[in-house]
């Protein structure tokens, strides 16, 4: 399997795409394998938050152009755009945050994966594109997440010149939440994570599923669903002991329920 699971700590998972001669493409395999991973880490209680990352010279180049080329048939196309749909929206619906650490260049559906990740950090030399019509391939599901992420003039340059962009401008737009030098990447990346870690499990599962549900509502409609939501949210343990605890002056004492 070339994708590799790190037990960071008790409830940081680091997920690894290890295929550096493919430059961690998003082959019908690897895509397979990052389903069943999420899936996997989706139902483990004790990980709370997901680090995703590439092996090698970068994070990913986005789909495997020789298997591309060799399936020929219309309906194996459609399996594979499919299948690597579906993982973006394992990462988006799971409930635990996933966050892509950045190194190199995310390419194509290798970028639309860094858009799909809650949160994103690279390096500062770290390139990201959707350069699909360069090769007579526009970048269509790319463009799905990306375009959720960033404005559309910068979206729309960025499909029609297939021009990589650097770390610096992909935050100022949105992309990524921040860049740091190569060495400082990963205790960056970490102290985030254990951050979000320290909260509570429930409260995040809840939070993450309502931001991106109520994303696509309209306002009215949003307002009536978070406010559903927040009732349930008020409703869990968790809630009840985090208010206490600030009205105590005191740590809170999460027990995920």
């Amino acid at each position: 399997m070339n994708i590799k699971i790190i037990n960071q700590s008790k409830d940081i998972a680091r997920v690894i795409i290890n295929e550096p001669k493919t430059y961690n493409s998003l082959s019908y395999k690897n895509l397979k394998d990052l389903i069943n991973v999420f899936k996997k880490l989706d139902k483990e209680k004790k990980v709370k938050v997901i680090i995703l990352e590439g092996a090698g010279k970068g994070f990913s180049a986005g789909h495997n152009l020789k298997e591309v080329k060799d399936l020929k048939k219309k309906e194996r196309y459609k399996k594979l755009f499919n299948l690597c749909s579906k993982l973006m929206l394992q990462i988006v619906e799971g409930k635990k945050p996933v966050i892509a650490k950045v190194h190199g260049a995310a390419y194509a559906a290798g970028c639309q994966l860094v858009a799909s990740c809650d949160l994103a950090y690279s390096t500062k030399d770290a390139l990201f594109a959707t350069p699909g019509v360069n090769i007579g391939l526009f970048c269509s599901t790319p463009m799905v997440a990306v375009s959720r992420k960033i404005n559309r003039k910068p979206m729309m340059k960025m499909l029609l010149t297939g021009e990589p962009i650097k770390a610096n401008y992909a935050k100022e737009i949105g992309l990524i939440n921040d860049y740091f030098s190569k060495s400082k990447l990963n205790s960056e990346t970490m102290k985030i994570a254990k951050k979000i870690a320290s909260k509570s499990n429930l409260t995040i599962k809840i939070g993450k599923q309502a931001f991106y549900k109520q994303l696509e509502m309209p306002l009215r409609k949003a307002y009536s669903y978070t406010s559903q939501m927040m009732t349930y949210n008020m409703m869990a343990m968790d809630a009840k002991e985090g208010i206490s605890a600030f009205l105590e002056k005191r740590k809170p004492k999460w027990r995920n329920k």
